[in-house]
């Protein structure tokens, strides 16, 4: 079957015998163009099912009013959180959200934004894997005009748009709630290295033992890769200790799930032999009977929202000069984390 053509401005302008330019400004309401003759054309476009091309006015208007987001799970309950609140947003701006996951590959990260600079994406929203240890292809974005903002997980570096949370506010908390609970030992299973968040964590974990007399064991500290079998050997040595600790503070909440299956293998009661305390309040809790302690909540739609307003300062400030716009101070805003307990 063959596919019919698209009515064009040619066709509209052949049938009121008008030039093409008169039927453009016309569909435009320009005030060049006299009432009836707009009136005209609008109903001819209307008779003959006319659309603009959207790809010729993107061109004539250096923007395609479309954003790129970068994630790196789209089925985790935390980024599917966070997408919401960048749609959300987007979509006050009738701009239209292009979606790419690179599960925690930096190759698939770097093919993916790549991908979204040749089509001219106005702006890309980014978490990073938790393996990207070089942000040149990030930085590539800056020659193309291109502004980027990131959120939850961001590069180590100074000068980035970013959104993020404040883990000590709620961190802290977790750390008072089990030592009044009586838990003096209290293990962590933290994340890769390389990522910020994992510093952050064991940097206030270790303050919030410190502040309340609770001596440091270096050996109730592991870290994971974040895959299943390393969340449940990290789990494994931290149980298999002579002195194995009372409660365990996971570095997210999938974590904390692999984490209570092991416990469960071993016959520890969940909260009463072992307790956990995790990241970051998954909606699933409600449902399940064997659930963390408590979960530190970061607001994930609200650190998409955020991320998806500066970057939309971002497009707006993009018709400055480019020597003014790289001398621009980054936006950075902290959201503070919260503690939520489980009943």
């Amino acid at each position: 079957m063959q596919r019919k053509k698209l009515p064009t401005i040619k066709e509209i302008a052949k049938r009121l015998k008008v030039s093409t330019s008169t039927v453009s400004r016309a569909l435009h309401n320009h005030p060049s163009i006299g009432y009836i003759t707009t009136l005209r054309v609008h109903k001819v476009a209307e008779e003959l099912g006319y659309e603009p091309n959207q790809t010729a006015i993107s061109f004539k208007q250096r923007k395609t009013y479309s954003i790129g987001v970068l994630l790196p799970n789209l089925s985790e309950a935390f980024f599917s959180a966070a997408i919401s609140g960048i749609e959300n947003f987007a979509g006050t701006k009738n701009y239209n959200v292009l979606l790419g996951q690179s599960l925690d590959d930096p190759e698939r990260e770097k093919r993916i934004l790549e991908t979204m600079k040749t089509h001219r994406v106005d702006g890309m929203i980014v978490s990073i894997t938790k393996n990207t240890d070089n942000y040149d292809h990030f930085d590539l974005l800056r020659k193309y005009r291109i502004p980027i903002v990131f959120f939850d997980r961001i590069p180590l570096q100074e000068d980035i748009n970013y959104v993020a949370c404040n883990l000590e506010s709620g961190l802290l908390q977790a750390v008072n709630l089990l030592i009044k609970q009586g838990h003096k030992k209290i293990g962590l299973i933290n994340g890769p290295e390389q990522l910020i968040a994992s510093n952050q964590r064991q940097e206030i974990y270790l303050k919030g033992l410190s502040e309340n007399g609770i001596k440091i064991d270096e050996k109730l500290i592991v870290s994971s890769t974040l895959s299943k079998e390393s969340n449940q050997q990290a789990t494994s040595k931290l149980l298999s200790l002579k002195e194995r600790p009372t409660a365990i503070i996971t570095f997210n909440d999938y974590v904390a799930l692999d984490a209570i299956a092991v416990a469960k293998e071993l016959g520890l009661a969940i909260n009463k032999d072992i307790s956990f305390v995790s990241f970051a309040n998954l909606p699933i809790w409600e449902y399940m009977d064997n659930r963390p302690l408590a979960s530190i909540e970061q607001f994930p739609y609200k650190q998409g929202e955020k991320a998806t307003e500066i970057l939309f300062s971002c497009i707006d400030a993009n018709d400055v000069d480019t020597e003014q716009e790289e001398t621009k101070k980054p936006q950075q805003i902290i959201l503070d984390s919260e503690l939520v307990t489980h009943k």
